[in-house]
Parts: structure tokens; sequence; C-alpha cells
């Protein structure tokens, strides 16, 4: 959104705009009174499915109420063209053209204003955070779950004689910092660099979110903690991570000592143990596949689903299984990777070209989840049957994480060899895994073919954030990442050295 704000609040600063919105404040968000509280808990209901929760908003064209969870909001915004709409919990404004909660200096002293009349109706005590009572602060102990903070006149004249701020520009260096290799750790450097740039990471950690329960000098994640610190700390010259390494190898025996070590495999480990290390216990209320609720599984963890179907019967057997990536062949690799027709669906979508007869992303996902034929000598008990069959298996995404890792198999472990695989595999800076997930597969089975691709549905799309690099033999190697600052700058990490980098760099490498 630009400085100037949301541009599609003019259409609907129309006539007794100021009034109408009042009204909706009054009467279904904040509720001052007991009569408007007793009309919000009866009138507030989805109008299409009549849920009372699932984050309802209310329609500012029409004072229509749906479920945002469930998109039902958001099925009447792309239906009517009416692009806003008002959170009746907490009072945010949503613009479905912007995809995002906008502020407008109007609107939110509107807001302000109605909140304040429905405290002083309620008649509730207001409170600072030392216990001195103050009138322009929300109440506390009653009351809406949450209430907007603002600075007392005493802060307000702190910050006028205290201008000097830190301000994130674009050509903003901050989190930006070399690590030192502390002798065959580029395995390590390489996925800590990929990590300290994952936004929700990020601001998970820079936010003091961890409460640990073990012995600080022994948690992974409070040593995370104390990384992600020491990168946005504004230093530029290069951290040493011993301490990381020391709990690296505490925690993760199979990569302790100064061998080359696999930077995938590392990821893998690291992921494991701060999994551990701040696991929720209320974590099975969780809404996902591993039933926990900890910041690794919100971020990483996906749903893969494997469906089965015999070949006599055609019975599917489904099982879900959680992931943390998603590890893909490769063409040159001794499994047969089964030759796919350039331009197929999926890869134009996707931004990847084929001009030059390149494998791409998109080319290796469709491999990873066409149906297999499990033969003769791989058949399985069908319950349908009572009896061994040979069957099909394909693998499709049930749930997609917040960020999805790809694993390029390009080491190859065998009986007969041990080799690394240097085939170019083109990948775009924006992926839509729309077509492989199982309920596209559903929709297919059905009859209906995926439509145009929807602009109020960014659920199934990705943006390009970090690149892991390996350069030399599988016997001898060298790890470096590209890693994205802001929106559209990228910096080559290797090890100590950060240089600036071209989007062309990043997508012609090795991934």
């Amino acid at each position: 959104m630009s400085p100037a704000g949301c541009p599609h609040v003019s259409s609907f600063k129309v006539d007794n705009w100021k009034q109408n919105l009042r009204v909706i404040y009054q009467c279904f968000v904040w509720s001052g009174s007991a009569e408007t509280r007793k009309r919000k808990a009866k009138s507030c209901i989805c109008h299409m499915c009549g849920a009372h929760l699932n984050r309802l908003h209310s329609c500012l064209y029409c004072v229509f109420f749906a479920c945002f969870a469930k998109k039902h909001i958001h099925e009447h915004a792309k239906s009517k063209r009416h692009n806003l709409a008002i959170d009746l919990l907490y009072g945010g404004i949503y613009c479905f053209m912007c995809q995002d909660y906008i502020y407008d200096k109007d609107m939110e002293q509107i807001a302000k204003e109605e909140q304040r009349k429905a405290w002083k109706m309620q008649g509730m005590p207001h409170y600072t955070l030392d216990g001195i009572p103050h009138p322009r602060c929300p109440p506390t102990g009653t009351g809406e779950k949450y209430s907007t903070w603002e600075p007392t006149k005493r802060e307000l004249e702190l910050l006028r004689h205290n201008p000097k701020r830190r301000r994130i520009t674009s050509n903003c260096t901050i989190g930006l910092r070399g690590l030192i290799n502390l002798g065959n750790t580029c395995f390590m450097n390489c996925i800590v660099q990929a990590l300290t740039h994952t936004p929700l990471l990020r601001d998970f950690f820079l936010s003091d979110r961890h409460k640990c329960e073990m012995q600080s000098n022994s948690c992974l994640v409070c040593e995370m903690s104390q990384l992600f610190q020491e990168f946005y700390s504004g230093h530029r010259s290069p951290h040493i991570p011993f301490r990381l390494l020391h709990l690296v190898w505490t925690h993760a025996r199979h990569l302790a000592g100064y061998e080359q070590q696999d930077a995938h495999e590392f990821l893998i480990a690291a992921l494991d143990v701060l999994h551990r290390h701040c696991k929720d216990d209320n974590g099975k209320k969780a809404n996902n596949p591993n039933h926990c609720n900890c910041i690794i599984d919100q971020i990483f963890t996906g749903g893969l689903q494997s469906d089965v179907t015999c070949q006599v019967c055609h019975g599917v057997s489904t099982t879900i299984d959680p992931f943390w990536d998603i590890s893909l062949d490769l063409p040159g690799s001794s499994t047969p990777f089964w030759p796919l027709s350039p331009g197929g669906d999926g890869s134009a979508l996707n931004g990847e070209s084929h001009a030059t007869g390149a494998t791409t992303l998109t080319d290796c996902l469709r491999r990873f989840t066409r149906p297999e034929h499990l033969g003769s000598s791989a058949k399985i008990k069908c319950s349908g049957c009572h009896s061994y069959q040979e069957s099909t298996k394909q693998l499709t995404m049930k749930k997609l994480p917040i960020v999805a890792c790809f694993h390029l198999k390009r080491f190859e472990h065998s009986a007969k060899l041990r080799r690394k695989i240097t085939t170019y595999v083109s990948f775009p800076l924006e992926l839509d895994m729309t077509p492989f997930m199982a309920s596209s597969k559903e929709s297919r089975m059905n009859g209906q073919y995926q439509l145009a691709v929807d602009p109020f549905n960014n659920d199934n799309k990705y943006s390009l954030f970090a690149v892991v690099n390996h350069q030399g033999t599988l016997e001898s190697g060298h790890y470096t990442t590209f890693i994205r600052q802001h929106k559209d700058q990228w910096f080559k990490c290797d090890d100590a050295i950060i240089t600036k980098a071209s989007i062309k760099d990043v997508l012609d490498s090795e991934g």
C-alpha cells in the first residue's frame, strides 16, 4: 500500500458515510449499552452459514454479515463488488482489493470516538500500565479482548524532544550480517542465513515470544533468539556462531565434528531440535497435522496426502502425513525421471521458461504429484477386495505450510555410485501450488477444471525469499545462500562476506 493509504476508500466516502460508519461502530462493534450488546448478539451471525464466530465482518456498503475465516465475506465482496468490510470484534477495516487491513485517518478518528463513548457507557475504570487511573487509557479486565494503546501527553512530549528514529529504508542493511566459518561450517551458515530472513520467524523472535522452560544454556530456541538479536542489532562485523554450533553438536550428534555436512540434513535437524525445545503443551488443539502449536510447526509444517488406488476395485486408501520440506528427484538420477512435455499445465502459470529446454521446478513437482504404478512386486492388501492387489499411488498437498522448503536431490548415494547431479533446474520468483493440491485433483476427478487464477485467492501462492547453493563436488564443495532483503533486493551470503546480487544471479544459480 502506498503512503497515501488505500485508494479504494474514496468510493465509500459519499453522502452520509460518517454517520453510517458511526452507526455500525455503535451497534455492531463497540456496543456500549446493554441494548446494543443484546442486538449485536442476536443479529451478528453469518448470513451465509449462520455462524456467530469465524471472525465475522460486516460489509460497509450494505451491512451484510459474513465469516472471514470461511471466506463468505470474500464471496459477497466479489459478487457485489463491495470492496470494504469491518471486523466486528476489533473494528479494523479490510479492503478486498488491497487484500489487507487499511488505515484511514478519518475512519480511525470515528472508531476511537465511538470506542471511548462505549467505555463511558459501560462505566468501566480506566488505568495506565502502572495502575494509575487515566481517562485516556483502555479499560482492563472487561470489555473487548484487546484494546488499542495510545501514548499519554508525557510520552508524546518525550517523542517530540527525541526526534531521532531508526528508519527501515530501501537501502537499509539491518539484518544483513556475515557468519564466520568455524571449520567446514558453511552448511550451517547458509541455513542460518535463510532462517534469520524468514519473515514470521524473525517477527516471533524479535518480539520476544519464546518462554523458555529449559536451562537457557542448553536451549536451541534461546540461542536462535539471541542470534536474531545479533543479526538485527545493526552491527556490521561478522558474527561468530560458536554457541549455536556447540548446541547443534550437543542435540544432533550425527552432525558433530569438523567434516563436511549436508545443508539439507542440517535444516531438518535444526527444525527438529527447535520444534522439540519450543513445543507447546497446548498444541493438541492446533489445526495442523502435527498437533503442535509451536512456531516451527505453525510456519513450516504442511500435510502430504497419499492416495493408494486398487487397480481391481478402484477403492482408495488415503493417509495424510506432516512434512517440513518436499524432496524432489532430478533428471540424471538413477531414479527413472519420465519425460514431461514442455509447457504443460502449471509451468507457464508459474513463470518458468522452457525456451532452453531446461527442467523447471514445476516439472519436478508435476513428477512428484503424478500417479505411480506400484507394480506386481509391491502389492498391497486392499480393504475392498480383501486380498493383495496391484495399485497406484499419488501424492498431493492436503495442507500447504506458510513457508515451503523445496529440496532438489543433487547428492546421489547408491550401491553403485556416489555423485552430485548438476542438472540446471529453473525456478520462479512467484510459485502457484494450486495444480499440486489434493483439492485440485478432486476437482479434476469430478470433471471440474481449474479456471483462471482468482485474484481474491492467494492462499496457494508463494514468493521466493531464499535459495541455498552448493558449488563443487560431493567430496569437496562449498555452500552459499541468496537471501531477499525488503521487496526486491537480493544479497549473496558467503560465510563472512555479504555482497549485492541481481535477480538474474539468483534465478541462474544451481539451487
